[in-house]
């Protein structure tokens, strides 16, 4: 296998070639690069058929230009990441991105942690417990010192099992973990609070939120669904997503709010870029996330990389052209 060869890398091998502590850095080093206009995400696309939804998103990044495409259904899903050389359009790449998407989900809320919540926070509420509740809670530990972890689910059984596992998966971090079972008991106190749901209807208000508070809505990332109030903007001194044209388009919640005027919306890739954090009298913090082409990106070109310097992923035969056929040949006539 040569550097040349598009290689094919599976689910196993992604885990074994990247942890989600090591995608944190490498997705601010993404959003960093776009700031500076060395990269950049194509916007996100979204069919929906009944409870169903196609998605497709891209960008560019470095040597590398790439697509993520995934049918998320009520039966599964099976995500895809292709990349390709820029110089020359080839192939390059075929990942299979379920552990991709997840760790670019939840090391997207650890970058926007990492920049937006006080560096003493102490105290995590977790608003969900579906497939991407565990990686949210691994990248609030791995930038901050998090004690301890309120989980909320209106299921008492998934609350309580789910604070279970949390203890059970972080056994060296010693944590205190509560199933509680209203938002507002979760949300009293806590430092930062995210929100990775499937909810329709608003379940968190400004009330709930304790001053210094950082807030990470990760959840509703389709126009049908809404995790908080209003209210919450009222009480946010910084604003930021990951992508403006994704939030402009798909997000509710933030359309509702800022209709046709988005200067108090920030890009996260801007406040990296500027070098800003936290400001110290802010009262709430807010971070959008939609998902977007360039973080699925930046953890595949990271991961290509590794796989390349350790011989990991099984060469596939580079596409090859052949002229299209106009017409069926006319059957042989039969004597």
């Amino acid at each position: 296998m040569t550097n040349a060869e598009p290689v094919w890398i599976t689910e196993s091998q992604v885990t074994s070639l990247l942890t989600l502590a090591e995608a944190i850095p490498a997705l601010g080093q993404g959003l960093s690069l776009q700031a500076q206009g060395k990269a950049a995400s194509m916007p996100k696309t979204m069919l929906q058929f009944g409870h169903n939804n196609l998605h497709a998103l891209g960008a560019r990044l470095g040597d590398y230009v790439g697509t993520k495409t995934w049918a998320h259904t009520e039966g599964g899903t099976c995500p895809l990441l292709l990349l390709w050389n820029a110089a020359d359009g080839q192939l390059a790449a075929i990942i299979e991105a379920f552990a991709l998407g997840n760790m670019r989900t939840g090391g997207t809320t650890g970058v926007a942690t990492d920049w937006l919540a006080r560096s003493d926070a102490r105290v995590l509420a977790m608003a969900g417990t579906g497939k991407q509740a565990m990686s949210q809670v691994a990248a609030v530990l791995a930038v901050r010192d998090i004690r301890e972890v309120r989980v909320y689910s209106p299921t008492a059984s998934s609350r309580e099992a789910f604070a279970a596992r949390i203890a059970e998966t972080f056994p060296e971090r010693d944590l205190r973990t509560e199933a509680c079972a209203t938002m507002g008991r979760a949300c009293d106190g806590a430092d930062v609070v995210t929100l990775a749901t499937r909810a329709r209807e608003p379940f968190v208000d400004a009330g709930m939120l304790a001053r210094g508070a950082h807030v990470n809505a990760i959840g509703a990332i389709a126009p049908d669904r809404e995790e908080f109030h209003q209210d919450v903007f009222d009480r946010a001194d910084v604003v930021a997503v990951d992508d403006l044209s994704s939030v402009q388009r798909l997000s509710r919640e933030f359309r509702t709010r800022y209709g046709e005027n988005w200067d108090a919306v920030q890009t996260l890739s801007q406040r990296i870029q500027d070098g800003v954090r936290r400001p110290d009298t802010a009262d709430l913090t807010l971070f959008k996330a939609m998902g977007m082409g360039l973080s699925d990106l930046a953890l595949g070109v990271e991961i290509l990389r590794r796989a390349r310097t350790q011989g990991i992923g099984r060469a596939v035969p580079a596409p090859v052209k052949s002229k299209p056929r106009f017409f069926a040949a006319p059957a042989t006539a039969q004597a």
